[in-house]
């Protein structure tokens, strides 16, 4: 996760940003940059690597300006470099930015046919040079940053510094959050409180789609649509715990709420954003040579890995065996010096997945570790390793490592198909398209949660719980059961929707919500039908759907989350958030510490 700062400031601002920048090293990044006005005019100081390159490179070269803007980078769009590096800047405006712009090629060429001359490798170039495009048509940097932002796509965190005005920072958010801190006669911006806390105790936070316009004087929140609006002020501690939950109740809901940003910098990991297509994973065998594959894993992990079953099996033609780590290091398996085992933990210090790896290992078997702690045992153990790049997940139930488990899952199941020659350049390059969408389409996902409240308020007086699902929906339907009976304390169970009729029908009746997770998939039909015989027996019914999945059951729904409309391969990554949402706030109704549910440890480190 890349770290923004920004500050409106009375004396020199450079080494304040650095310092800031540097509360936000534990997101990890390759560059760092600042850029400030000095006399008036824009200027940049930046370096790859970490940011004592960058103090070197201030030291030798100050700056006095007493406004400006900071940024370490997580590569995503172009390889670590210092011409890849933050912020980017025209002769009128210099920006940083979080997340990803899908539509970046778009708007590129647009702009180069214009006459722009861009020159990175990014793809947050494109939110200087659109604003720039607009300035030049003679509209006010306000004008023109409300102009530039309904044009991108996907998820972005943004602020702006503009050549010649010494009193306006700008910066806007949509599906990465973002800061404002009120100082004495200073204003600050930044892509995590944490940062502004040794400068102020009193925060306010932009709200998906929202920008603001900062001056010295205060600040002015806009909408989506423009509208002005006004924004809560929080006043903490600096670095107490508030301060760090945002302004969130809860650390879980923040990291609910991180989903867009941390999952778009785990696929650029993987993903060659320029070129859109998987890079070629590190295998420690020949993926042509493999005779199949081993997933090991607990809890969360384990659904991540059952819904990765369906992926690789589908675009890589492979056998995928999958085990709950406990039973798997106990049976006494068979392992297939051939194949490959795949662990999977967010800690990397899970004891059963741990003794899988070892057990496997000790029979012969290559080991790819997909973990979110890089210094962790699996990390240290695994011959290659596949890193999720979630950042600290302190809520107990998981939820960003989860959906950043699934990105990754995802990702080298492409290119172990391409690897095996079973995904064509077409077929791969469609598959890339949907999943440099995902980050962009769990912000739309995310708008839903005034509705999920409102079912959450029935949940919560519920006895049992039955989630639906087929296809990858069905292991989402076992991880939406898991949550809300991790968090709620409510009896839940998932099924295959298939296997309705084979027993758990039995357990139907008006009291009986059933949620039902119906992407636009292959089985959507068959999906419908089970609804029907739900319907038929009176089950309470919260459809999860697209648009028109509530018209097409043509059945009675208690609620329905209508979907934003996307391809169906990867739709769990998103509809993961949704149900996570439901489980937390069917928690925090029935009064439940959704942080630190009882019984529960977020490292399982003994049997």
């Amino acid at each position: 996760m890349c770290g923004i700062v920004g500050i409106l400031g009375t004396g020199p601002v450079a080494g304040q940003i650095v310092d800031a920048l540097k509360r936000l090293e534990y997101r990890g990044y390759d560059s760092a940059g600042i850029a400030t006005l000095e006399a008036g005019r824009l200027t940049r100081r930046r370096a790859e690597g970490k940011l004592r390159n960058l103090e070197t490179r201030l030291a030798a070269a100050p700056l006095e300006g007493a406004i400006g803007i900071g940024h370490t980078r997580w590569a995503t769009h172009g390889k670590p470099s210092e011409a890849n590096a933050h912020p980017h800047a025209s002769e009128k405006l210099a920006v940083v930015h979080n997340g990803i712009i899908e539509n970046f090629k778009a708007l590129r060429e647009e702009l180069s046919a214009k006459g722009h001359k861009l020159e990175t490798e990014t793809d947050s170039e494109v939110a200087a040079f659109l604003v720039t495009d607009e300035l030049a048509a003679g509209k006010s940097p306000i004008e023109a940053v409300a102009a530039a932002l309904p044009r991108m796509r996907g998820a972005y965190a943004l602020a702006y510094l503009f050549d010649g005005e010494d009193n306006l920072l700008i910066g806007a958010r949509r599906g990465a959050p973002l800061a404002v801190g009120y100082g004495q006669g200073e204003m600050y911006l930044g892509s995590d409180a944490l940062a502004l806390a040794p400068f102020t105790d009193l925060i306010a936070y932009l709200e998906e789609g929202d920008w603001v316009v900062l001056t010295r004087e205060g600040a002015v929140f806009h909408d989506a649509t423009g509208k002005v609006v006004t924004r809560r002020k929080i006043r903490s501690p600096a670095g107490g715990l508030l301060i760090e939950k945002g302004n969130y109740r809860h650390f879980m809901a923040k990291e609910i709420h991180e989903q867009p940003e941390v999952v778009g910098h785990t696929l650029a990991h993987y993903i060659d954003m320029s070129e859109q297509r998987v890079r070629p994973f590190a295998w420690p065998v020949d993926p042509a040579k493999l005779s199949r594959i081993t997933i090991c894993a607990c809890g969360t992990a384990y659904m991540a890995g059952l819904i990765g079953k369906y992926w690789i099996e589908r675009f890589a033609r492979l056998p995928v065996e999958i085990d709950v780590a406990s039973e798997y290091r106990y049976r006494e398996a068979p392992v297939d010096a051939s194949g490959v085992t795949i662990v999977i933990s967010q800690s990397g210090e899970t004891a059963d997945t741990l003794a899988s790896l070892r057990y496997a290992k000790e029979n012969g078997s290559k080991i790819v570790g997909i973990v979110n702690v890089p210094t962790s045992s699996i990390s240290r153990l695994s011959d290659s390793l596949a890193p999720t790049l979630a950042g600290p997940e302190i809520g107990v139930a998981s939820t960003k490592a989860f959906t950043c488990q699934l990105a990754v899952m995802a990702a080298i199941a492409i290119s172990l198909g391409q690897a095996r020659g079973t995904l064509d350049e077409a077929s791969a390059a469609a598959l890339v398209a949907e999943l440099v969408a995902i980050p962009g389409l769990i912000a739309q996902a995310l708008k839903l949660e005034p509705a999920v409240e409102a079912i959450a308020h029935s949940l919560a007086k519920a006895r049992d719980v039955l989630y639906l699902g087929r296809g990858t929906a069905y292991p989402l339907a076992l991880e939406g059961a898991l949550k809300l009976k991790e968090l709620s304390y409510i009896h839940a169970e998932g099924y295959a929707a298939g296997e309705l009729k084979h027993g758990p029908i039995a357990l139907i009746d008006e009291a009986m919500p059933v949620i039902v997770i119906a992407p636009r998939d292959p089985v959507f039909e068959k999906t419908v039908s089970n609804m029907q015989e739900v319907a038929a027996r009176g089950g309470r019914i919260i459809l999860i759907g697209d648009k028109s999945a509530a018209e097409e059951a043509a059945v009675g729904l208690a609620h329905f989350l209508a979907m934003p409309e996307m391809g169906h391969e990867f739709a769990p990554i998103v509809y993961a958030a949704t149900v996570q949402m439901i489980a937390y706030h069917t928690a925090v109704i029935m009064g439940k510490d959704a942080d630190q549910p009882r019984n529960l440890a977020k490292s399982v480190t003994v049997e």
